[in-house]
């Protein structure tokens, strides 16, 4: 029976996020991808962090 109820939950889920991009909504944003306006939120690694370094060192 639990496993049922994971799986409904999880369908739920997906069937959702489906929902929305279908609606126009933008694609499901990754963790580094939701902290792109917080410079301090990214990790020292993040690809984010080190585009955005170099577009300072630029300017």
């Amino acid at each position: 029976m639990e496993i049922l109820f994971a799986i409904a939950i999880f369908g739920l889920a997906a069937a959702g996020l489906g929902l929305g991009l279908t609606l126009g909504r933008g694609p499901v944003r990754t963790s580094c991808g939701a902290s792109a306006g917080l410079r301090e939120g990214r990790c020292a690694d993040c690809p984010l962090r080190r585009i955005a370094d170099a577009v300072e060192a630029e300017q």
